[in-house]
Order: structure tokens, then sequence, then C-alpha cells
């Protein structure tokens, strides 16, 4: 692909990749889906993202400093999410725009993200969301959209800074106490009650009332994003009523 007009004026240089297509069914972003580049360069990861041989591509990668790349048109379908879901949508592809977040990840010791990078995601994503009129439940990770996949950006995330600087949807997590919870193995209507609740936030799962693979990895990814002191998959009362109150925030639908 040719250079081409960045989108964003925080754009510092615009790096075009190979990778990208149209949007289906003429459909508009109205996800922002961060993720994290999850290798131990960050320049091998800009570059695999950008060549026509990796498979995959972004929209946006911010860097360790701070500075902003632009790799994909927004216009156009950049591939990042893969097999992914939300709100029964499996073509996560077609309705978002992808950020990439340059950190090493958990397989290369998942080092805090920088204050100057975190300050440009906010910035960059407070202009995508104006711009797409992109509402805050709609800022999503990609463990929320791939449970049994992905764990990025992962439990480091300040998902609250961002809340508080008026990204994404949020509340303060309920405390951790020890007290029953659900877990591996539990069946029948206590999970199938968290399941619905689960599934009506957005979480892809089948509400079948046991808590297997699937159930296991989608808290966890909750937890992730949610509830990050503690990221075990365990469905505990602070989970849960973290959950609860998520919902209760969420515009009527």
């Amino acid at each position: 692909m040719t250079a081409f007009t960045p989108d964003s004026p925080l754009v510092a240089e615009v790096r075009p990749a190979a990778n990208h297509d149209e949007r289906r069914d003429g459909r508009e972003p109205d996800i922002l889906l961060l993720h994290y580049t999850g290798m131990a360069s960050t320049e091998a990861a800009c570059a695999k993202l950008c060549a026509a041989d990796g498979g995959v591509s972004c929209h946006y990668v911010v860097l360790e400093d701070g500075r902003i790349l632009q790799l994909v048109p927004e216009e156009r379908r950049a591939w990042h999410a893969g097999r992914s879901s939300w709100e029964d949508e499996t073509d996560v592809n077609s309705r978002s725009i992808g950020v990439e977040i340059a950190n090493p990840g958990h397989d290369h010791g998942y080092p805090d993200f920088p204050q100057e990078q975190i300050a440009a995601v906010i910035e960059l994503a407070r202009d995508i969301c104006a711009r797409r009129s992109i509402q805050p439940e709609r800022v999503l990770a990609h463990s929320d959209v791939a449970p049994l996949r992905k764990i990025d950006p992962g439990e480091k995330f300040p998902w609250g800074r961002l809340a508080a600087a008026g990204v994404g949807h949020w509340v303060t997590p309920t405390p951790i106490e020890d007290t029953t919870a659900l877990g591996p193995g539990d069946e029948g209507e206590p999970v199938e009650q968290l399941q619905t609740l689960l599934s009506l936030y957005g979480y892809g799962l089948e509400i079948d009332g046991f808590y297997g693979e699937t159930m296991l990895a989608v808290v966890r990814a909750f937890q992730r994003h949610f509830r990050p002191a503690r990221v075990d998959g365990i469905a505990d009362f602070s989970t849960s009523r973290t959950l609860r109150n998520l919902l209760r925030r969420l515009p009527a639908r």
C-alpha cells in the first residue's frame, strides 16, 4: 500500500501495512480494540504488522515513547482481532479500529506501560472515539473479544486511568474478600445466571449452566479488564458484584 493521509492529527509517522481489505456490509467502526504487540522487539512487531507475509495488521501502533504510527486508514478493515466475537458479532475486524500498544507482553517479562505511552493512548483513544462516536462500553481489550486465545493488553494496563480521562467503561472494582465462589466444574442455576450477565455485557459464551473451559477463560478476561488485582478465573463476590455494577451503568439498549 502506498502512503496515505493520517486520520488523526496525533500521528507522527505513516507506515503503510500490506494486509487490509474493505469493511464488510458497509459497516462503520463502533469498537476501539486495544492490544499489546507481544514481541520482544518493537521494531520486529512493527515490521510484522506491515509485512505482506505477516498475515496481520492494525490501524495504529503507540510506541513506548508515546509516538503514534498509523499503518492502515480507518476506513479500511485491518486484520488485528482474529477469531473473535462481541455481542454476537463475529467479524470484529469490520466493526473495529485496532490499536497496538508496544509492550513485549507476558511471554517476554511484561513490563509496566510507560507513563508517556499511556498518555498517548488516551489522547489517541479520545480522538478516535470523538470522531467515530464510539461509546465508552465499546472500548475493549483483545482478551475481551477472544478470551480463549488472547490475554492482551493484560492486567497491568491501566483501564481506570483511561476511564478517569473519559475513555472506556469502568467502575471501581469491588474489594476482594474470601467468600463463596463459583469455579471450574460447578453447574446449575448460579452458573447460568452469571453466564447470562456476562453475555449481556457482551462476552461470547454459551449459556449452559456449566463452568467449563470457556467460562473460565471469559471470567479471566473480565478480571484482566475490570478486576485486575486477582486474575484466576474464579467468580468470587468481587468479580460478580463488579460485573453487576458495570451492567447497571450501561446505557439503555
